[in-house]
């Protein structure tokens, strides 16, 4: 399992980093969350750019996503990987479902 932060920085473009559990205390002992929504995404599926709706984790469950940023870089996310999801200004990024099989992820909105 890998984890990532992907956050707005301050020229109101997107960025992604990783984030290392053994040194963010915040995450490790529990983060306020109302619900947790699952979403399954077909094949092929393309959101074009969009900032997230509010701050979430998104997890994956199965299949592969790919986040596209305004710098033209792409980051593939497969099953266990979590996004920390804070770019909710600027111009957000891009998603699309890579291969041949739907995405299923599991959303939690923080408080």
């Amino acid at each position: 399992m890998k984890t990532f932060r992907l956050y707005t920085g301050p020229d109101g473009q997107s960025r992604i980093e990783p984030i290392d559990l053994a040194r963010t205390a915040e995450w490790t002992k529990g983060l306020v969350a109302r619900h947790m929504a699952f979403r399954g995404w077909p094949v092929g599926q393309f959101l074009d750019w969009h900032p997230a709706p509010r701050r979430q984790f998104v997890i994956i469950l199965a299949g592969r996503l790919e986040i596209g940023l305004s710098d033209g870089s792409t980051h593939v996310f497969g099953a266990g990987d979590a996004r920390l999801v804070e770019d909710t200004t600027g111009k957000g990024h891009t998603t699309r479902v890579l291969g041949n099989q739907p995405c299923l992820t599991a959303t939690i909105p923080l408080a």
